[in-house]
C-alpha cells in the first residue's frame, strides 16, 4: 500500500523550490472522501488537517510538505480552514 510522504520545509526552502508559483487551494473545515488519480505534491501554507487511510492516519499542518500518492482513497477531516500551494505530477 501507498503511503503519504509528510516532511518539514521552511517557507525559503518552498520559494526556493518555486512552489510559491504553484495554484493555491483552500477549503474550510470539512470532511469528505477523496481519491488521487494522480500523484499530488503540497505545500500547506495554513491550517490543520487529519488524513485518514487504509494505513492508518496522518496529521498535516501548515509548513508541511506533501506528496500524496496516486491511487490513495482516503478521508480528509479538516481541523483548521486549509490554504495550500498544490501540483500534479
Amino acid at each position: 500500500m501507498e503511503k503519504v510522504e509528510i516532511k518539514k520545509m521552511s517557507p525559503q526552502e518552498a520559494e526556493s523550490q518555486g512552489i510559491n508559483q504553484w495554484p493555491i487551494w483552500t477549503k474550510e473545515v470539512s470532511r469528505f472522501d477523496w481519491e488521487y488519480d494522480m500523484e499530488e505534491h503540497c505545500y500547506i501554507l495554513e491550517g490543520k488537517v487529519s488524513i485518514e487511510t487504509q494505513n492508518g492516519n496522518y496529521k498535516i499542518e501548515a509548513g508541511d510538505y506533501v506528496i500524496f500518492p496516486k491511487g490513495l482513497a482516503c478521508i480528509w477531516d479538516i481541523k483548521e480552514d486549509i490554504r495550500k500551494h498544490y501540483d500534479f505530477k
